[in-house]
């Protein structure tokens, strides 16, 4: 835990937005990424583990994000904020360049040591998070689950979707191990969350 707080106490700064691989900053360093479906809380989670409430532009109107969107603390790690999936009102050309992009990148990102995928702690996993979950594991990306919103669901809810999720993954052969479950707006799971991006970093070495 004590590792996680120096980790993200520093100064985050936004680095760069990609809508094309062209644009993609060069790798350094140690990457990871964090997917879920619109809507899901992304951005209110990375604004929660930096620390920096508005680094992440959050916003009610889902699909905002349309881009990836790289953070940075210096040379050591970055967090790449992905752009929602599931949206049906988004355009479907729109949709397609999207998936597109982040199919390239997962695929083609040496330094991404780590794919956080963001589930809703009310719904848990739903048919929009097959796909994406289907291409880390032929991508062999690693990638962990985190529950978000679970300050919402009541207990037996939510540990009734943890369970769920935790069997469904058993399944997936690039799944890390384990749930973290996480609120942003209580701040609940974050020190975890943290904690692990830690380990993470220890461990790529």
């Amino acid at each position: 835990m004590s590792a996680g707080r120096k980790l993200f106490a520093v100064d985050w700064q936004f680095m760069a937005a990609a809508a094309n691989m062209g644009a993609l900053p060069k790798m350094f360093g140690v990457e990871i990424a964090f997917a879920g479906r619109s809507n899901v809380g992304k951005s209110s989670l990375v604004n929660a583990l930096t620390g920096r409430e508005g680094l992440a532009r959050t916003s009610q109107t889902p699909g905002r994000t349309q881009e990836l969107i790289f953070f940075s603390a210096g040379e050591r790690l970055r967090l790449v904020d992905m752009p929602g999936y599931g949206y049906a009102a988004a355009p479907k050309a729109k949709v397609a360049a999207w998936t597109e992009l982040i199919r390239a990148y997962l695929r083609g990102r040496a330094n991404l040591a780590r794919v956080y995928v963001l589930i809703d702690a009310r719904h848990g996993l739903k048919d929009t998070d097959a796909p994406v979950l289907d291409l880390l594991d032929e991508s062999a990306v690693s990638y962990q689950v985190v529950l978000t919103k679970a300050d919402q669901p009541k207990p037996a809810e939510l540990a009734a979707v943890t369970a769920a999720t935790e069997a469904a993954l058993k399944k997936r052969t690039a799944a890390y191990p384990g749930i973290l479950v996480t609120a942003s707006r209580t701040g609940a799971g974050i020190g975890e969350l943290r904690a692990a991006v830690a380990r993470l970093m220890n461990e790529t070495r």
